[in-house]
Formats: structure tokens, C-alpha cells, sequence
């Protein structure tokens, strides 16, 4: 338990990600299984984490076969998850992830229900179509093809009230300790607990939130 945190009646579950993490992209069925079947009195939150900040610099090629690696280590150890490799070789790979966290928050200021729809185009385009988020470009069209005006979402992205918004979101991350992503986090009458993540089985992590409760 995060004790060092004060105590909060109303319960909240807290989902802290990145839509640029992979492990986050692994974890989807499960969240989606979670939210879905988890008690209507407990508020559901999603925060984003901000996994690498703006970055103009090409990826090292270190990082690039790390990251593949852990895409890999994914695709062993989480069945169904799939990744595209050939992002690898078709983009231009920085380690940025702040463009697609503003997008979400940019496609969340123009329709709150566009939210998730951004986050899982993100997530195909990144993982699954060879195209790169971290581009400002690529967010546009993805805005268009979740239905958005481009417009308003090409200001909207740039605007310094997203780039604030993202900056609170973070700072709470780490306020609360979080430092990895996926995590989730617990606001019950006690105060706050990180719940343990399950891959494979929404029941475990229903069941530890229960158990809170």
C-alpha cells in the first residue's frame, strides 16, 4: 500500500499507461475485460504516464534492438498480442511518446468519448500498421480516421493547455510513486494500493481489487 498517501472514501481505480508502451498494448484485453466487469461504484481513471519525452533525435540503434527484443519477449509470453516489425525499417523511430500522450488528451478535449478510440489507433498504427505516432503527421490522420475535425485536433495538439494537462497527469504518476507502465492503482477508504497486473487472466485483477473493497 502507498501509505504515505492520505486516506480517500470514494474508490477509484487508477490506469496509468502510455499508448506508445508496449506492455500497455499487451495488457488491453485484460484492461478493457476489467473495466468493463468492474463495480459501477468504483471510478474508473486512466492517466496518462508520459514514457519519453519530445525528442527530434533518431532512436540509437541499442534502443531500437531493445525494443524490438521486448516485442518479442511480448509476443512469447502474452498470447495474442502481435506486433508489425516492420516499423522498424519503414519509419523513423524516436524515443518520444509525449506527441501521442497530447493526442490523446487532444482527442479527449474535442469528444471525451474519442478517448479510447485515439489510444487504440495509436496502438494499430504503432503496432500493428508501421506507422509512427511520434509523428504529428501521423496523430492528424489518425484523428481524421477516428472521425475528429483535424483541424480543431491539429490546434488542439499543439495548444499549451494540452501540453499542461499532460504535465498533471505525470506529475500525479509520480506523486503516486508509479514508474513502470501499465500500472494500476487503488483509491479506497484506506487509502492507496498498487493492484498486481495479470496478462493473461482479469480475474486476478478483479478479484485483488475486491479484496480492497
Amino acid at each position: 500500500m502507498l501509505s504515505h498517501r492520505p486516506k480517500a472514501a470514494h474508490p477509484a481505480l487508477f490506469y496509468f499507461h502510455d499508448p506508445m508502451c508496449s506492455w500497455c498494448w499487451a495488457f488491453r484485453p485484460v484492461w478493457l475485460s476489467v473495466r468493463t466487469r468492474l463495480s459501477a461504484a468504483v471510478e474508473i481513471k486512466q492517466v496518462l504516464g508520459g514514457l519519453a519525452p519530445d525528442s527530434a533525435v533518431p532512436m540509437p540503434a541499442e534502443m531500437r534492438q531493445k525494443i524490438q527484443n521486448i516485442w518479442r519477449t511480448i509476443e512469447h509470453s502474452v498470447p495474442g498480442t502481435r506486433f508489425n516489425f516492420d516499423f522498424w525499417t519503414k519509419c523513423v523511430p524516436r524515443r518520444s511518446t509525449y506527441p501521442a500522450c497530447r493526442a490523446v488528451i487532444a482527442a479527449r478535449r474535442q469528444d471525451a468519448a474519442s478517448e479510447d478510440a485515439m489510444i487504440f489507433a495509436i496502438q494499430q498504427a504503432y503496432y500493428l500498421q508501421a506507422r509512427n505516432p511520434s509523428d504529428d503527421s501521423t496523430l492528424a490522420e489518425l484523428a481524421g480516421e477516428i472521425g475528429l475535425s483535424t483541424e480543431r485536433f491539429e490546434a488542439d495538439l499543439r495548444h499549451p493547455d494540452t501540453q499542461r494537462d499532460l504535465l498533471e497527469e505525470i506529475r500525479l504518476a509520480r506523486e503516486l510513486g508509479v514508474r513502470s507502465f501499465p500500472t494500476l492503482v487503488l483509491r479506497h477508504d484506506k487509502g492507496y494500493s498498487v493492484i498486481p497486473l495479470d496478462y493473461r487472466d482479469a480475474n486476478r485483477v478483479l478479484t485483488a481489487v475486491t479484496a480492497l473493497l
